[in-house]
């Protein structure tokens, strides 16, 4: 193995969270897809889960708009991080987070881990020793983690796989990081929680998720969920945690209405998007007219097929009747109206969603720009345009966007641009040998020096690290 090669394996070691702690619908973020992890896009769901987050990161000191939460397509309760800028959260943690405050509490201890420099204070120590045992020992916690993260069959095979590794390592090497992440895992606690109270808000949610797993200690890593293995909780840890908890001012605090209110809204549509639509109605019986069950039943009524989107339409204009003005109803119709094959009808609901959100939500705008380009209609051409271009500036690794553009670049026969942008949506997939190849497909057909020619440029010429 080469040097260059084992330092990948670290990195990806690392990437499969060794490091800190250790929808409508439901957009996959292709490039994280393409790196191991499926994140799904949704924009109710990221801006709950920004309006959570925010205070917490501005109190740990990481500003506004520095750390990006981002949304896993895994089943298991599980919260990470693995560099200064995301937070990635399990659907599982969202679906089995009974209130916001639980969800928060998550986000606050990651954001500790963020804060505390846990990641760059693992890979210092990894540099200062490169012996080949570390080297075992770090794949195989890798590996495990990779299990944990990725579940099923195929996840206890990995998880299985790196716990052999470990066996044939130094375990006084192993003793060391595991007391390094111990001490970690408790410096994170006590800064959540002061993020917590510098928000006002109580640390109960953070307690109640590490009490839930805390007694998987006992189990050995392959009986341990996903949230356990990346997080041990020692006895004497979770009593200093309860004891912050319970002598804060704020800990008799509690969610708004309204903060619950859109908490179980989003549990009610990641269940109806993502769960067996018969499990959703044994979950929102009919017997249930509030609106997160009506919510949830009329998305998993239009999943049935031919036979349910009558079923699912009703539903969701009858969400509509009552709240009008609600983005993400008019949302989730254009997205039903989309996937039946009714694109016209899906860019009539998608840009009243775009309207309500006065024009601010990229994942929207995009989605409207996908149905107009369905309709093969030239009238819409350059409205879709306009529509991505806003999007790529917003959100400049927005893969899908850049592959949407491309294909409405070439619908007007705009053949270099429509192959810049492919290129850019390669790139940011994680495809970069396909994504140079249309780049230098691109920068045949532009004007050398002009600013696509250089964008073209960057791509070719981009080497990844090693």
């Amino acid at each position: 193995m080469t040097t260059s090669t084992s330092k990948s394996l670290i990195r990806r070691a690392l990437a499969l969270g060794l490091a800190a702690g250790m929808l409508a619908g439901l957009v996959p973020a292709k490039r994280a897809e393409a790196q191991g992890l499926p994140l799904i896009r949704d924009t109710e769901i990221e801006l709950l889960l920004n309006d959570y987050s925010q205070g917490i990161f501005r109190a740990a000191g990481l500003g506004t708009g520095r750390v990006t939460v981002r949304i896993v397509n895994n089943e298991a309760f599980n919260a990470f991080v693995i560099d200064g800028r995301n937070v990635f959260m399990h659907t599982g943690a969202l679906t089995q987070a009974n209130t916001p405050n639980e969800v928060i509490g998550v986000l606050a201890h990651e954001a500790g881990h963020i804060a505390g420099g846990h990641m760059a204070a693992l890979r210092t120590r990894i540099a200062k020793d490169q012996t080949r045992a570390l080297l075992i020992q770090l794949l195989g916690i890798g590996a495990m983690i990779g299990g944990a993260a990725s579940g099923g069959d195929a996840g206890r095979e990995i998880g299985s796989a790196g716990q052999g590794v470990m066996m044939g390592g130094n375990e006084l090497i192993m003793r060391g990081l595991t007391a390094e992440r111990r001490s970690q895992e408790s410096a994170a606690d006590q800064a959540g929680l002061q993020y917590l109270n510098a928000t006002k808000q109580s640390g109960r949610g953070m307690l109640a998720t590490f009490e839930r797993f805390a007694g998987e200690e006992l189990f050995s890593d392959a009986h341990r969920t996903a949230f356990a293995r990346t997080h041990p909780v020692a006895t004497d840890r979770l009593a200093r945690l309860r004891q912050l908890v319970e002598n804060s001012p704020y800990y008799s605090n509690t969610d708004s209405p309204q903060l619950q209110h859109r908490h179980n809204m989003m549990r009610a549509k990641l269940s109806g998007y993502m769960e067996v639509p018969t499990i959703v109605f044994n979950r929102y019986p009919r017997s249930d007219n509030s609106l997160p069950a009506r919510y949830a039943r009329a998305i998993a009524s239009f999943r049935q097929g031919t036979s349910g989107f009558d079923q699912g339409m009703a539903g969701i204009q009858s969400l509509i009747s009552e709240q009008p003005n609600n983005p993400y109803f008019w949302e989730v119709k254009g997205d039903f109206e989309q996937k039946a094959g009714r694109p016209k009808q899906a860019i009539t609901s998608l840009r009243k969603a775009l309207q309500l959100h006065k024009g601010d939500a990229p994942l929207v705008g995009v989605q409207l720009a996908q149905a107009m380009l369905q309709t093969k209609e030239p009238q819409y051409s350059d409205e879709a345009i306009s529509l991505l271009r806003k999007a790529v500036q917003r959100e400049p690794d927005n893969a899908t966007a850049y592959n949407t553009l491309g294909q409405a670049y070439y619908d007007k026969g705009m053949l270099p641009q429509s192959e810049l942008a492919r290129a850019q949506g390669l790139f940011y997939f994680g495809a970069l040998k396909q994504a140079q190849e249309f780049a230098k497909r691109a920068q045949a057909g532009l004007q050398p020096g002009s600013p696509d020619w250089v964008k073209a440029d960057d791509i070719v010429n981009f080497k990844p690290q090693t």
